[in-house]
């Protein structure tokens, strides 16, 4: 039985395969409609969530399966006392698969150790964030057309985003990458994350604090926004989280095939404005995202 905790958990062929089944879905969705005729999925988000975990329902509907689950910790027995690995136990009986989302970083792991059924790690704190990353890829694969030789220019919260350090982790292991990191220092990229990660696999990087710097180099923006469950202080976060703005102005510089990408949900870092440039891809790649979530309950679930 396989989980996936952290993206290292699959290979960079399962990638490749699951972005080839995914747009094969999205070619040939009546092959898939029946593939998981009675499998259940168990969506278990102790963290609110709206894409993320719609997403997986639909994806699972759409292969012909059932959901079952909870959208917030107060709704289930965590409320009580009840502990994770506790939770994980009982559901297995109850679903083929669990999708899991906790803030704790960690837990999904905890979970795995004691689960009966596949873990899918739904995000886990500032952690990672696996299946968004996931989605990332393949809507690079499909914006694109392949996923080497890319400079992809990584803007906001790089210190708490989870969905930075699994994409960084992921890309860094295809050809001829190289990243901008562009966050105010006090949301830099952790030094782990550089050390393990961009130094160990020799990948380049540069740092900033503003976009326009690298912008017109760029083949890939990711926008994140400052995310206030990660702060303690209050004032903090209100003083990051305009830092960054992307608007039509700024991207008269940009390359003209520039793709434009954002985990959503956007609050202000991304001017309303931006959604008629045909560059902005960030809703179709929530739409991506319920695609590979299929290929990726397909595999996990060990359905051909």
């Amino acid at each position: 039985m396989k989980h996936l905790i952290d993206i290292k958990d699959l290979s960079v062929d399962e990638i490749d395969e699951m972005i080839k089944v995914a747009k094969d879905i999205i070619n040939h969705p009546e092959k898939y409609s029946h593939k998981c005729d009675n499998k259940i999925l168990a969506t278990l988000f102790f963290e609110p969530s709206t894409r993320t975990r719609l997403s997986f329902e639909s994806a699972m509907m759409r292969l012909g399966g059932k959901v079952l689950g909870f959208s917030e910790a107060n709704s289930s027995s965590v409320s009580k006392g009840e502990s994770v690995s506790d939770t994980i136990r009982v559901v297995g009986y109850y679903s083929d698969i669990i999708a899991m989302r906790h803030p704790k970083e960690g837990a999904p792991y905890v979970a795995s150790s004691n689960s009966i059924v596949p873990i899918i790690n739904a995000g886990d704190g500032g952690h990672n964030h696996p299946t968004q990353t996931l989605t990332d890829l393949m809507t690079i694969s499909s914006e694109k057309g392949h996923l080497d030789d890319l400079t992809i220019g990584v803007c906001g919260d790089l210190k708490f985003g989870r969905t930075v350090h699994s994409l960084i982790n992921a890309m860094s292991r295809y050809k001829n990458i190289k990243f901008v990191l562009i966050s105010p220092d006090e949301l830099k990229l952790p030094d782990y994350v550089k050390s393990n990660v961009l130094d160990k696999c020799k990948i380049k990087y540069y740092e900033t604090n503003t976009i326009e710097e690298y912008l017109p180099k760029l083949d890939i923006l990711y926008m994140t926004r400052v995310q206030k469950e990660r702060f303690f202080n209050e004032e903090d976060y209100k003083r990051l989280k305009d830092y960054y703005i992307l608007t039509k102005d700024k991207l008269k510089i940009a390359k003209k095939d520039l793709c434009i990408m954002h985990p959503l949900p956007r609050v202000n870092e991304i001017a309303t404005e931006v959604d008629s440039d045909p560059r902005a891809k960030y809703f179709e790649q929530a739409n991506y995202g319920r695609f590979i979530r299929m290929a990726l309950i397909l595999k996990m679930l060990n359905i051909k």
